[in-house]
């Protein structure tokens, strides 16, 4: 017979990395895209492969997410990975924020 509590132990070595991990305060942010009457799909789709590395399957699902929904949460992450990619949709002129989930 299989002991299984034996598989179920943890090493004192994973139980922190598990901890540390669960307090990723640094992983809690969303970067959101707004909808606007001014953008073409195209442009919203163009720019949400460039900057947010999505494919154009994903990207095209957001830009209609925010169509319909008149938002979309298009990455996530730390606050310094989405900083940058937030100034450079609003430099396209796409309205975007950060938000603290």
């Amino acid at each position: 017979m299989i002991d299984q509590f034996k598989y179920q132990t943890r090493t004192n070595e994973e139980t922190e990395s598990d901890v540390l991990t669960g307090l990723t305060g640094f992983e809690d942010y969303e970067l959101i895209l707004f909808n606007d009457e001014v953008n073409t799909f195209e442009h919203v789709i163009n720019c949400l492969v460039k900057y947010c590395q999505h494919d154009v399957c994903q990207a095209e699902q957001c830009a209609w997410i925010v169509h319909t929904k008149g938002k979309c949460v298009i990455k996530s992450g730390g606050f310094s990975l989405l900083e940058p990619i937030c100034s450079a949709l609003s430099d396209q002129g796409l309205s975007a924020q950060i938000e603290l989930v």
